[in-house]
C-alpha cells in the first residue's frame, strides 16, 4: 500500500511541475494514508486517492481594470473546484501579489479535507487573484471587484460553488463582488457569497470565527492534558483578522499574548497586547503595527525579527503558508513552548512539523484548527436558505460545538488507526474518509 502512495505522489510530481506549495500539500495527507488503505481496499481499487488530488475544474482568468489615474491594469485571477463529493464547492477568495496557481490549487486541496471535518455539506474550493488592494482607493477596489465577477459570476451559484473572504478580502470586497453579481445575474441571490456585511444577509460572528475556532480547538487539546491557557503566554503572528480575533479570545480565556506581527517585523508588548488599540489600530485606521507605540510607548516594535524568538508557552501562527521554518520550531522548543495552533493554512514548514511531532508537544494541524471560518461560511449559508438571521450567541455556541467535534474526529482517527494523539494523521484520515465515502458512493465521475 506504501509503494502504491509512493508511485501516487511522484506522479504528483510530475504533473505538477513547479506547483511547489500543492506539492507539499498532496503529499503531507497522503504519507499519513497508509492504514486507511489496508483496511479499506476499495479506495485503492477504485482509485479513490489520485481521483481526489486531480481538481474537477480550474478557471483562469484575465482580470482588467482601471486605475484613479485613468491607467488599466491586467490581473490574473483563479477559481478551482477542487471536490464536490460532499455538497456544492465552498472556500475562499484570496487578493494577494503572492496568489498563483500553486497557491490556490493548495488551499483548494486543504480545503477538502478542512469542510469534511466540519461534518457540514460542503465541497473544497478556493480562489483569488494576484491584486493587491493595500494602498488602493474605494474605487479602485471596486472597480477590481467588479471586473473579477464579470467572470466568475459564470462559475457560482448557492447548489453550484460559494465563494467566501480570505486574505485581502473582508466584507467590503464581498459586497462589491455580490452587488456585480446581482446586477449581472438579476438575482439577490444571498447564498452565493459568503462574508456578507450583518444587515444584508451576513452571519453574526463570521469575522471572529476562524481565530476563535483556532482558540476553542486548543483548549480542546489543552484539556486532554488537564490544561487550559490560563495565565500562559503566548505569541501570535500576523495582525489581520484571524490573528486580531485569536487574540481577543485568548484573552478572554485568561491568556497572555506578549507578541503579534507583520511581514517586517514583530510588536512586544511585555504587558500583554491591548486588544482594543490593535483592532482600532488595524480594523478602522488600517495602520501598521508601529501604529500601536503611539498609545503604548514601552511596547517595542522588532524590526526584521519573527515573532518564533519570543519566549512563549504557545504559538498561533496566524498568518500565511510555511512561516514556520526548522530554525523557528527549534527556538520555540528550546524557549519551552507546549503547544502550537495553526489558525492559518499550512503554516509550518514539513521539516518543522517533523520537529514538533518528535518533541511530542500539542500540535492543531490548519484544516482542523481553523476550520471556524468556513463553518460559520456555512452557517450564513444555512441562514440565507432559511431567510433566518441568527444571534451571535447563536452562531458561537454553534462554533464552539463544530470545533469540539473536530476535535474529537482527530482525536477517534488518530487512535484507531496507531497513532495516538497525532491530530495531523487524525484530521487527514478524518477529513478523507468521508470525503472517499462520498465519493465511492457516486460511482466513477
Amino acid at each position: 500500500m506504501a509503494k502504491s502512495i509512493d508511485i501516487l505522489i511522484e506522479k504528483i510530481r510530475e504533473k505538477n511541475a513547479g506547483q511547489s506549495l500543492f506539492i507539499q500539500a498532496a503529499e503531507e495527507v497522503l504519507e499519513t494514508l497508509s492504514p486507511v488503505l489496508r483496511e479499506h481496499p476499495e479506495i485503492e481499487r477504485l482509485n479513490i486517492l489520485e481521483r481526489l488530488c486531480e481538481p474537477e475544474r480550474q478557471v483562469i482568468f484575465r482580470v482588467s481594470w482601471m486605475d484613479d489615474n485613468g491607467i488599466v491594469h491586467v490581473n490574473r485571477g483563479f477559481r478551482i473546484g477542487f471536490n464536490s463529493g460532499l455538497g456544492p464547492y465552498k472556500g475562499g477568495l484570496r487578493f494577494h501579489p503572492s496568489v498563483n496557481l500553486s497557491v490556490v490549487k493548495f488551499l483548494a486541496f486543504e480545503q477538502i479535507f478542512k469542510n469534511s471535518l466540519t461534518g457540514l455539506q460542503i465541497g473544497g474550493a478556493k480562489g483569488g487573484a494576484d491584486f493587491n488592494p493595500r494602498g488602493r482607493s474605494e474605487n479602485e477596489v471596486m472597480r477590481f471587484c467588479q471586473s473579477f465577477m464579470n467572470e466568475l459570476y459564470r462559475h457560482i451559484g448557492d447548489q453550484t460553488d460559494v465563494p467566501a473572504g480570505d486574505i485581502g478580502v473582508g466584507a467590503r470586497e464581498i459586497g462589491f463582488l455580490f452587488g456585480q453579481y446581482k446586477k449581472l445575474t438579476n438575482r439577490y441571490e444571498l447564498g452565493t457569497l459568503t462574508g456578507k456585511g450583518e444587515g444584508w444577509g451576513g452571519s453574526e460572528g463570521r469575522k471572529e470565527a476562524t481565530g476563535y475556532g483556532c482558540i476553542y480547538f486548543a483548549m480542546e487539546m489543552l484539556a486532554t492534558r488537564e490544561e487550559n491557557l490560563e495565565d500562559k503566554v503566548c505569541v501570535v503572528s500576523g495582525s489581520g483578522n484571524v490573528a486580531l480575533y485569536a487574540i481577543r479570545k485568548i484573552q478572554e480565556l485568561g491568556g497572555k499574548v506578549v507578541a503579534c506581527s507583520q511581514s517586517d517585523g514583530t510588536l512586544y508588548d511585555p504587558q500583554g497586547i491591548d486588544f482594543e488599540t490593535l483592532r482600532m489600530l488595524k480594523e478602522v485606521e488600517r495602520k501598521r503595527l508601529p501604529g500601536y507605540l503611539d498609545s503604548h510607548p514601552k511596547a517595542e516594535f522588532r524590526e526584521g525579527v519573527k515573532v518564533w524568538d519570543v519566549e512563549c508557552d504557545a504559538a498561533f501562527p496566524c498568518a500565511t503558508q510555511n512561516e514556520i521554518l526548522k530554525e523557528d520550531a527549534e527556538t520555540l522548543l528550546q524557549n519551552g513552548c507546549q503547544l502550537v495552533c495553526e489558525g492559518a493554512n499550512m503554516p509550518t514548514h514539513p521539516d518543522a512539523l517533523r520537529l514538533f511531532r518528535q518533541a511530542g508537544i500539542l500540535f492543531g494541524p490548519g484544516k482542523a484548527a481553523n476550520a471556524g471560518g468556513v463553518a460559520v461560511s456555512a452557517l450564513e449559508m444555512q441562514q440565507n436558505a432559511g431567510w433566518e438571521t441568527w444571534t451571535f450567541a447563536r452562531v458561537d455556541k454553534e462554533l464552539n460545538k463544530i470545533m469540539t467535534g473536530i476535535h474529537s474526529t482527530c482525536l477517534h482517527y488518530a487512535d484507531r488507526f496507531g497513532t495516538p494523539e497525532d491530530y495531523v494523521a487524525g484530521a487527514n484520515i478524518g477529513g478523507f474518509l468521508r470525503v472517499a465515502q462520498a465519493m465511492n458512493a457516486m460511482g466513477v465521475t
